[in-house]
């Protein structure tokens, strides 16, 4: 498994939304993305940081069911 990369809050929320992800609403220094889905609405919370740490990158990708390949690709 590869290492994990270093994000910043722009270039993930511009991956995100080529997964079908819109901005939904900021708050302070977090981005809240909401996907309609057939199950209803998934919601994700982004802090606006130059550096997304490794655990909370992690997460984000636990949440939305993504693996760490299928990310790369999306670059």
């Amino acid at each position: 498994m590869p290492k994990l990369p270093v994000f910043s809050a722009k270039e993930l929320i511009k991956i995100l939304t080529r997964l079908g992800f819109k901005i939904y609403s900021q708050r302070g220094s977090h981005i809240k993305l909401r996907k309609k889905t057939i199950y209803g609405k998934e919601t994700i919370v982004i802090p606006n940081h130059k550096v997304i740490r490794k655990g909370t990158l992690k997460n984000i990708l636990n949440k939305i069911n993504l693996s760490l390949g299928e990310l790369l690709k999306l670059l």
